[in-house]
């Protein structure tokens, strides 16, 4: 299926959640067919607010809709569970299982939907084909390299049809040719994703080159939100600052 023959409506989310003592509690809204890139230092509460979203994390408070679809909601205690929250979520470790070739890795993202193995394995061979690697359908992945390792995660990410997709960190562990060119591939595929995107990044060049809007986390708050460009124009936090110049890769 197309990314972008189904419209799919914004992500509204106001989250409060835990990780031990730290507590985030920010608000992020992001249109569909749009990516925000998530910013800050590390430690602010990134990747615990994309693990509250994704329902790896229960909230403390507040609710996470995606369209009229709620996913999370504390004051009514409503949890949807996370094979069906149609979330797509790519880290920056793969996070592939060592045990399944690479085709039922990216088979696994619809399986866990409901299609049928046949269906799924069709599915997953074509994204296959999407990222360039439809050789390596056979191979585990301990057998390729850690760029093909990371076109498989969003493969698989993409090919269960999310309506929203997470990403956390997704260019971080590769090598500077092969970010470059990851890179590229990734923007491809946000731009024709017709739902809500968030990418946590540390390098101003990916946070550029796959996305429009950016929020800056500073302590688990929200410390600036608006256009990536108004961000980079007009930072106002110490670490915003040496994000424009780059300072972060």
């Amino acid at each position: 299926m197309d990314p972008r023959a189904v419209v799919v409506s914004g992500l509204e989310a106001q989250v409060v959640a835990s990780r031990g003592a730290f507590t985030v509690d920010a608000r992020l809204t992001a249109p569909g067919g749009t990516t925000l890139a998530l910013l800050g230092a590390n430690g602010v509460g990134k990747s615990t607010l994309l693990q509250a979203i994704a329902g790896i994390l229960p909230l403390d408070a507040g609710r996470v809709a995606v369209g009229d679809r709620t996913l999370a909601d504390a004051a009514t205690g409503r949890e949807t569970p996370i094979a069906e929250r149609r979330v797509g979520v790519v880290f920056q470790d793969y996070l592939l299982f060592p045990h399944l070739t690479v085709l039922d890795n990216v088979a696994f993202g619809p399986r866990s939907r409901g299609l049928g193995r046949r269906e799924a394995r069709a599915r997953a061979r074509d994204w296959l084909d999407r990222v360039g690697l439809a050789e390596a359908a056979d191979r585990h992945p301990d057998q390729v390299s850690g760029g093909q390792a990371q076109r498989v995660a969003v493969a698989r990410a993409l090919a269960s049809e999310p309506d929203l997709l997470l990403l956390d960190e997704p260019l971080a562990a590769l090598d500077a040719e092969t970010r470059v060119d990851m890179r590229d591939e990734l923007a491809g595929h946000l731009a024709r994703f017709a739902g809500p995107a968030i990418v946590i990044t540390h390098s101003r060049a990916d946070a550029v080159a796959l996305a429009a809007d950016a929020v800056v986390l500073d302590g688990g708050r929200v410390s600036q939100a608006g256009s990536l460009a108004e961000v980079l124009d007009a930072p106002m936090s110490g670490f915003a600052r040496r994000f424009a110049d780059g300072d972060f890769g």
